[in-house]
């Protein structure tokens, strides 16, 4: 049998509907997936206690000591297992961390803080993703900070 043009065109008028619904819902499937590993509006903070003290500047200066208490900031509820099963290992990355950190005067400048913030985040996203966690934290906050020359 085949189709004439008229009847062609009533057949796919009739078949579109159909194919933007099947899209429409694999688009939602994607999107309601993607919602589910963001959980948008869910903040969840995993205080690293105690808060680190550790020296700082160069090799052979007088000593500089950085007092740090880190605050991790999650979207996820499924974070907090993961960051708390390897908080060892987390809390072992960011004294390495602060112990490089050979530039005093940039550590007290907020630029100089919020680079230091963003390395941390790189540092326990690395190792969490080394891990095989499946889980990543959105920030690290910093509740106390002093450099004491």
């Amino acid at each position: 049998m085949t189709l004439k043009p008229k009847h062609l065109l009533l057949a796919l008028m009739m078949a579109l509907p159909l194919a933007s619904t099947t899209f429409a819902q694999e688009d939602g499937e994607a999107d309601q997936e993607q919602e589910q590993q963001q959980e948008p509006g869910i903040t969840d903070y995993i205080e690293m206690e105690p808060p680190f003290v550790t020296h700082v500047g160069e090799p052979d200066t007088k000593l500089t000591y950085l007092k740090a208490a880190v605050t991790i900031r999650a979207s996820r509820e499924t974070t907090r297992p993961a960051v708390e099963a390897h908080m060892p290992r987390l809390r072992h990355e960011l004294v390495m961390l602060f112990g490089e950190q050979t530039d005093t005067d940039r550590l007290s400048s907020n630029e100089g803080q919020q680079a230091l913030r963003e390395a941390a985040a790189s540092r326990i996203n690395a190792v969490l993703e080394e891990q095989q966690t499946g889980e990543s934290i959105t920030g690290v906050l910093f509740t106390e900070f002093v450099v004491q020359k």
